[in-house]
């Protein structure tokens, strides 16, 4: 909406400002970061009024001297938050007559609206849990349809939409049409689900979230950029310069609600934060067409789903289980590592697997 103001530079020489993408990212991180720093102790006490706390329930091997108590008095939900600071400040900042800006605020809100109807299930319904597994698998498969098909119809995406970026390849693989959307709708699928499963300890996805949404700023960026993207052999994407400005507005909700996440937490961002968070990254890495690069630079997030589907496989066909307990972070929870050295080491592989991700624009 800012972005208007570059029209009236003639007026106002510093409007000229609002036409730069790094400007406008910027205000959209700061803007997001301050509406979670602000009104983030106003929302705690709101979700508490409203009794947002979900019980901890006794899964697996956990007993009750495992569980921490406390955790059933922090209200749950704080995802609201996050999504309305992204939403806020991506407005805000944003291009609003560019139509990838709404692709984007339309899956934030679609998937954060079925992680709220899952969060409140489970706080009306503890004993029952949220929504089931295959109805919560099915509003993400029609939102993720209905997003990543949007891409194949906005102005300018056409072209790129037939062929998909290989890590540490300069060479992008030429297929089909149907193999990319598939390939779309599983990766924005995947990376809610993985992001939800991470969604655990205090700090713990938010934070390793924040690295991942930092690295496909980057992409965005990049692919935006003529000059950067021709240097770089990455598909030019003029769409992909909203695509900054809605990480950006990612990375700094994520830092806003960390300040009360951390350990320990004073809210947990729920089902409603993490479903949203997880696709809306998948969706950025679909625009940029960097789809296969997610699993390195969302390694963390890897990590926590690989590990529950090796578990599942592994007791299901010998009865043997290969880890004490998944997802991966309570593995070690029960090998004795405190939260805080979880989450601080967690945060650092994130940051690994960043750097490692923004390496293979050069390592080719």
């Amino acid at each position: 909406m800012l972005s208007l103001l570059s029209e009236y530079q003639d007026i106002f020489g510093p409007f000229r400002l609002f036409e730069y993408v790094t400007f406008r990212a910027g205000g959209a991180a700061f803007t997001a970061m301050f509406i979670g720093f602000f009104f983030g102790p106003y929302a705690v006490r709101k979700l508490k009024e409203f009794n947002t706390m979900a019980p901890a329930r006794l899964e697996g091997i956990f007993t009750e001297e495992m569980i921490d108590r406390n955790k059933d008095k922090t209200p749950s939900m704080g995802g609201i938050l996050i999504v309305i600071s992204i939403a806020i400040s991506t407005l805000l900042w944003g291009d609003i007559s560019n139509p990838s800006v709404w692709v984007f605020l339309m899956t934030l809100l679609a998937l954060s609206a079925v992680g709220f109807v899952d969060d409140y299930m489970k706080m009306t319904r503890p004993k029952k849990g949220g929504i089931t597994g295959r109805f919560k698998l099915l509003c993400q498969f029609i939102i993720a349809v209905l997003a990543v098909g949007s891409f194949f119809v906005l102005p300018g995406m056409g072209d790129y939409m037939h062929h998909i970026m290989i890590p540490f390849s300069k060479t992008p693989l030429e297929v089909g049409a149907v193999a990319v959307f598939v390939l779309g709708v599983f990766v924005v699928i995947g990376s809610s689900n993985a992001v939800n499963l991470t969604d655990g300890k205090d700090g713990l996805a938010i934070g390793s979230t924040i690295f991942c949404a930092l690295t496909y700023a980057g992409f965005a960026y990049i692919s935006g950029h003529k000059i950067f993207a021709e240097h770089l052999s990455t598909p030019l994407i003029p769409a992909a310069n909203e695509a900054v400005v809605f990480a950006a507005a990612m990375v700094g909700a994520g830092i806003g609600f960390l300040w009360h996440n951390c350990h320990p937490a004073s809210m947990f961002m729920g089902d409603t934060g993490s479903l949203a968070l997880g696709g809306t990254i998948g969706l950025i890495a679909v625009l940029v067409r960097q789809e296969l690069l997610l699993p390195i630079v969302g390694g963390v997030f890897v990590m926590e789903a690989g590990s529950v589907i090796i578990q599942v496989i592994s007791f299901k066909t010998t009865g043997k289980r290969v880890f004490r307990c998944t997802p991966i972070h309570h593995h070690f929870e029960l090998k004795g590592w405190t939260e805080t050295q979880i989450v601080v080491r967690f945060w650092i592989l994130s940051g690994v697997f960043a750097l490692i991700g923004l390496a293979t624009l050069k390592l080719r």
